[in-house]
């Protein structure tokens, strides 16, 4: 029986007033940031759970929530524009690969999966939704929420998945993850500067992409796109060539065309 997980944040979050409060259950980690901020809290609030009985994914997926994973989630009052706040999952993406690399001690086999999926040797190792509200007083609320695979993982998924404990054969507390993370997202946030510098956000996006240079499908609802992946632009969207003529996708699910072929169920989450 897994014990009462105690979490703390990174001396660098505290030190930039970033704030903790920890749930033994919840429905939502996002459910309740969100909840927060339309009571009026002021942001720099991570909540964390052991356990989830409601958690999602994106597109309304389910998001497996047994103890010994970590589900957290951070909210974040106007952190940018709103046309800029999108770019928050990109910020988050990098701020988990490079906190699981460090816990791995620089594995390179960490990659990020177009938009926000953290892999490990191409198996799904944690998620990232990012949600948004505006409150009654304009302001917008984001919330980012990372759930990292460190104990389990879902066994009956149409993609591959791992967890940290399959990777190193050691347990890796969650409370572990979550100090690592906590002072990862002050540091990519502070270079993102409320969105002034995507660019660099961008830079170090691509140099931890899964699958750039390779064929790629990209599942869309009225189509699928299939090309190579060539870059993501100064938006964040995707970039397919077909040929010589580049595909720009918004939004879609990203499988790698080489794990189809092998008969390996590409990465969809």
């Amino acid at each position: 029986m897994l014990g009462v997980t105690l979490f703390r944040l990174a001396v660098t979050a505290q030190d930039k007033a970033f704030r903790l409060v920890q749930h033994s259950e919840l429905d939502s980690t996002n459910g309740e940031a969100l909840a927060r901020a339309r009571e009026g809290d002021e942001g720099r609030l991570w909540i964390v759970a052991n356990t989830q009985t409601k958690g999602r994914g994106r597109n309304g997926r389910a998001w497996f929530s047994p103890p010994g994973n970590l589900y957290a989630s951070l909210l974040l009052l106007g952190p940018a524009p709103p046309h800029k706040a999108a770019e928050l999952g990109f910020v988050a993406g990098v701020a988990v690969a490079q906190s699981l690399r460090e816990i791995l001690r620089g594995d390179q086999r960490i990659k990020i999966k177009w938009p926000n999926d953290v892999l490990h040797d191409g198996a799904k190792l944690c998620g990232i939704l990012l949600e948004s509200a505006m409150l009654p007083d304009n302001r917008l609320a984001c919330v980012v929420g990372i759930g990292v695979n460190c104990r389990t993982h879902p066994k009956d998924t149409p993609y591959p998945a791992t967890d940290l404990l399959m990777i190193t054969g050691r347990p890796t507390a969650p409370e572990t993850v979550f100090e690592k993370l906590s002072a990862s997202m002050v540091h990519w946030l502070a270079v993102w500067a409320a969105g002034t510098d995507f660019d660099s956000i961008r830079a170090e996006w691509l140099s931890l992409a899964a699958g750039l240079g390779a064929r790629i499908r990209v599942s869309l609802p009225s189509r699928t796109v299939e090309g190579t992946f060539h870059t993501i632009d100064a938006a964040g969207r995707l970039i397919v060539m077909q040929g010589a003529r580049p595909q720009t996708v918004d939004a879609g699910d990203v499988f790698f065309v080489q794990q189809c072929m092998t008969g390996t169920n590409a990465v969809n989450g």
